[in-house]
């Protein structure tokens, strides 16, 4: 599908804009703690062929963003150094090779860097229409964990209606968007949790149980949950030595999925539970896998997930917005861990 039969044909589309040449972005010069984000002048750039500018209204704060922002986590060669990973907001300019009705589309887009500014350039094929009872901010809150959940849950594990999942960090973006899938594709979810609030407000969201992991056992209690059966798929961010922990937790013929390396990037396997087992490993990064293929999952989307979207049955969880000139101030909310569901910038009307 193009894009042009994606997004909704809008009475001003193709309507000039005047742009200004600067523009206010979130681009540290060196990594660091969250006070190293301070608003600098940047030049709105220019979309290429295949591209649009988004005036961005709002963007996503991602767990990504932190680790670029302290150093780890450096973008791919031709992406921006300024931070963010996800926005949303109106086209105001296209590439050559760019239908002119685009312009003046309400968008919310998968972007590999850019996002915390005023204006940001996206892929054409990346952007998805913004359904009207959605907010900006709710958009902009939406592209990062769909894109990396749909990859890695359904694609990359298969999940399939009937399955049982387990998921790490059950009140993260990521974890709350993989209950709201479950929810919707007839999937059981099981989620980790760092404390008894976090565990209800999982439940709350959608979780069919939730596992406080600093007070019990996910392995036993996984084992109690599903009577001994396991788990059709876990989904990890953690890695390190919970990988070992969460293969105890798969059924035969079970599929785990690592999409962070939060607690550490090397683990012990037992190779032959793995083949007795018949468990499949793998995992993905999305954020330098190619335009092409990031058009095809949006295409995806659309057909599969986007409905939902449309009809108002899927809505990202927020957990608090802040200004741009306040990125700091989010960093640091995400930084304590006490966050759920996502963390949005507000950057224009």
């Amino acid at each position: 599908m193009s894009i042009s039969g994606r997004l909704r044909k809008t009475a001003y589309g193709s309507r000039e804009m005047t742009l200004p040449t600067t523009m206010r972005a979130i681009d540290p010069e060196t990594p660091g703690g969250p006070e190293v984000l301070v608003p600098v002048d940047r030049s709105v750039p220019v979309p290429g062929p295949g591209e649009v500018l988004i005036r961005v209204a709002a963007a996503g704060v991602n767990r990504p963003d932190v680790t670029q922002r302290q150093g780890f986590y450096p973008p791919p060669p031709d992406a921006p150094t300024i931070l963010g990973l996800e926005v949303a907001g109106e086209i105001v300019a296209a590439g050559d090779d760019v239908p002119r009705e685009m312009i003046g589309q309400p968008v919310c887009a998968l972007v590999a860097g850019g996002g915390y500014a005023e204006y940001c350039v996206a892929p054409m094929g990346q952007c998805l229409p913004v359904p009207e009872g959605l907010s900006m901010v709710e958009a902009a809150a939406i592209p990062e964990t769909l894109f990396t959940v749909w990859t890695n849950l359904f694609e990359r594990a298969y999940a399939v209606d009937g399955d049982r999942v387990l998921i790490h960090g059950g009140t993260s973006g990521i974890g709350t968007m993989a209950i709201s899938l479950c929810n919707l594709f007839g999937i059981t979810a099981i989620v980790t949790c760092g404390s008894d609030e976090k565990s209800a407000q999982a439940v709350a969201h959608g979780a069919d149980h939730a596992i406080n992991y600093r007070t019990e056992d996910f392995v036993e209690r996984v084992k109690a949950i599903t009577g001994g059966r396991g788990v059709n798929v876990v989904l990890d961010m953690v890695g390190g030595d919970y990988v070992p922990r969460n293969l105890k937790c798969l059924a035969p013929d079970g599929r785990h999925v690592s999409i962070a390396v939060q607690g550490g990037m090397t683990a012990e396997i037992p190779i032959f539970q793995i083949m007795r087992n018949r468990l499949t490993l793998t995992g993905s990064t999305l954020r330098p896998r190619s335009v092409s293929f990031k058009t095809m999952v949006a295409d995806e989307l659309h057909r599969n997930v986007w409905p939902f979207v449309t009809e108002g049955r899927l809505k990202p969880v927020l957990d608090s917005t802040f200004p741009l000139d306040q990125a700091a101030a989010a960093h640091a909310r995400m930084d304590s861990g006490g966050h759920f569901g996502k963390i949005v910038l507000v950057v224009g009307e």
